[in-house]
């Protein structure tokens, strides 16, 4: 596994990619995954899940080529996850681009820039793989993670009204980049054709 780490407010902040998922980093994941869900967080599903469904999610995730899953832990234990999903081989047109999905830390860890902390190694990795464009999208509910990726330079390019169903309503959702590295000594412009 490769990792950042950091201390805040006497707490140890660390970031890792994973290849591998032990049974308590799991059990970790799943409840932080749930916490995040119950309270709205943009994992897709809507109610909380069972482990066992969970659990076959993140270890299935982790067969998949051109993913990559990032675990944020607070004091050790595993609060959250990001994936970095990269085109598949045969479209070399976006290969300079990719996807972060499923970002989010849970409720009871927030607010010791461990979401700062998980985007930025998100971008670091992405950069250090020849990544120049990073996208995302957000649900328009998900405040905090709106105020998160616009205070990290994400730009919001596009809103689409019907994005998806929550809470029995029809809900927004905004989309994102971010030019995250000069490709090949050009300007992170020559990207955008300027």
């Amino acid at each position: 596994m490769s990792q950042s780490t950091q201390r805040a407010e006497g707490h140890a902040l660390q970031v890792d990619i994973a290849s591998e998922i032990g049974e308590h980093d799991l059990a970790d994941l799943c409840e932080a995954t749930n916490a995040a869900i119950i309270e709205g967080g943009g994992f897709g599903w809507l109610q909380s899940q069972d482990r066992a469904v969970l659990a076959r999610h993140f270890r299935g995730m982790l067969l998949v080529p051109d993913r990559a899953l990032f675990l944020a832990r607070l004091d050790g234990v595993v609060v959250g996850s990001a994936q970095l999903v990269r085109p598949p081989r045969n479209n070399e047109a976006q290969a300079f681009a990719a996807h972060i999905n499923h970002a989010y830390i849970a409720p009871y860890a927030r607010g010791f820039g461990l979401a700062r902390q998980l985007i930025s190694r998100v971008e670091e990795h992405a950069a250090a793989i020849g990544i120049r464009v990073l996208n995302l999208d957000v649900r328009e509910t998900q405040q905090g993670a709106i105020a998160l990726f616009e205070g990290l330079g994400y730009t919001r390019w596009g809103t689409h009204p019907a994005y998806a169903r929550a809470e029995g309503r029809t809900v927004a959702g905004h989309f994102y980049f971010k030019l995250i590295e000069p490709g090949r000594g050009r300007s992170t412009e020559s990207l955008m054709g300027a």
